[in-house]
Order: C-alpha cells, then structure tokens, then sequence
C-alpha cells in the first residue's frame, strides 16, 4: 500500500502565504538570534526588525542552522502516522542544514530530502513542482528523484543595493563594500545551480532603478529556454514604485502565464539588507 505523502520545506522557501496554502508546503523554520536572544523565522520577527536593529545600534542578525534535532522533531510526527515526507532544503552550497536534515532522514526512516542547490522563491519554485508530482500519483521516492532533475534548471538572481550586510556578516570585506559604495555599484549576485553556492555576477553602476531595468534585461531578453508558466520576482523590502518598474519590464520581455511578487524571509533578508530584488525562473 502507498503512503500518504506530505510535502515540506525550510523557512527560506519563500512561496508566500497563498502559495504555501495553495500547494500544502510545511515549513521548518530557520532561527535567527538578535541581542542574544533567539527568534523564529516567520513567526515572531520580521526583516524590518533586523534593519532597525542594525541601522539604529549596529547590532548584526546572525541564522542558525536547522539542527539535526529540529529536523527530527519535525518530521516525526508525520512518520510515526505512516506518511513519507518529501523536503526541500536551502541550498548545501551555502549552509549545513541539508546534512543536518539527511542525518534526520536516515535515522527516522520515510524521509526524503531535495538540496535545491538554490534560495527563496528558487526553492519556492522546485516547491511547486514537487507539489505537481504528488498530485499526479509519483511516491516520495519518484517525486525527489523528479525534483533533483530540476533544480539544474532553476534560475535565482538579485542585485543588492548595498553590500553593507555582507560585509556585516562577514560574506564581503570592508575594502569590497566601501569601493562599491564609492563607485555606486549595484552588484549581482548569481546561485550556481551546479552546487548551490553563490557567486558574483555582473556589476550594474548608476542608480538603482537603471540597475534593475537592465539586470530584468539582461535576464529575459532574447532567451527562447525559459518556461512560461510562472516567474517570481522576490525583494527584502522595496518600494512598489520599483517592483511596478521591473514587473512591467518583465511583461514586455517574456510572456509569462504567472508573475508572483514575493518578499523574502528574515533569513534570507539579514544576509542582503534591503532594496535587493531578483529574478527566479525554470528553463526547459
């Protein structure tokens, strides 16, 4: 007999709330700890909290790994009522918490974990058609297979305006973020979807709304791979005026059936600061 299979993932998977009811995601959440005292991510503490925080008294957020242990705990409810669970991690390019969670899943048993060698709506993205392989009847081994397949074709880009976080948290030298700053350089910053790390992709200089039009540009123009049916474009906190600007780029550039406006988690937020904004797409 088949088991019944529940689809989960971490906090970073920014589905935003219609979409994670939509697609019945669960989420384990990601802490953050800010003045010694520890937060859960999308439950008690926002992204403007942790600007505020680091803007008024430079006091730096810093995430915490999901744990083996909260992966356990996690999970076992659901495999001790015979279900197998499907989970999508933030990427092990970029943190340990898919080990953590593979620790888990072999010890419980009925667990299968996806590294979606990606972040945000990138992962919100794969959610989406792991949520589409249950629905057609796949088991959980079917489904992570199927998933793993796609997250080479899974696209996350975003530009920063600042790189005063990164160097904040120590992701970028003070020597790095101060050129920036000088040269008014808006940085991209580019998921490899190969082995999930991050790297440094084009810098745009000028202000910011001519970087996210030619970034938007630089992303959907004249490409003939991309999937139609939906495209995320995900910020840290930005104005609309900004986010009007780049969707209406994007409806001039590519046809898509979907465009979803997402904002990130606190976890993915404390890393980038605000007025970041990018791209997530699927290629064929």
């Amino acid at each position: 007999m088949e088991r019944s299979i529940i689809l989960s993932a971490d906090s970073t998977c920014d589905l935003g709330g219609e979409l994670k009811k939509r697609y019945h995601v669960h989420y384990c959440p990601f802490h953050i700890i800010l003045d010694d005292q520890q937060y859960t991510d999308g439950l008690d503490i926002t992204p403007d909290d942790l600007y505020e925080a680091y803007w008024e008294r430079k006091a730096l957020p810093k995430t915490a790994a999901i744990s083996m242990m909260d992966y356990h705990s996690f999970f076992e409810k659901w495999v001790a009522k015979g279900y197998d669970v499907v989970h999508l991690c933030l990427s092990s390019g970029i943190t340990s918490s898919y080990q953590n969670c593979c620790n888990a899943a072999r010890e419980l048993g009925h667990v299968y974990p996806i590294d979606t060698k990606n972040l945000s709506t990138g992962m919100a993205l794969l959610a989406i058609e792991a949520a589409k392989c249950i629905t057609s009847g796949m088991t959980a081994p079917q489904v992570q297979q199927v998933v793993t397949g796609l997250t080479s074709k899974t696209h996350g880009s975003f530009v920063l305006d600042t790189l005063e976080f990164m160097r904040a948290g120590g992701r970028c030298s003070t020597v790095a973020a101060l050129g920036a700053n000088l040269l008014r350089l808006k940085p991209c910053i580019e998921v490899n979807n190969q082995d999930g790390t991050l790297n440094v992709g084009k810098k745009y200089r000028g202000t910011l709304e001519k970087a996210l039009l030619q970034y938007t540009k630089d992303k959907l123009m004249g490409r003939s791979d991309i999937r139609r049916e939906r495209v995320f474009i995900t910020h840290s906190g930005i104005s609309q005026e900004r986010i009007h600007l780049v969707r209406k780029a994007v409806q001039e550039l590519a046809n898509f059936n979907e465009i979803y406006t997402i904002r990130a988690c606190c976890t993915i937020s404390c890393h980038c600061g605000p007025n970041t904004l990018g791209l997530m797409f699927m290629t064929k």
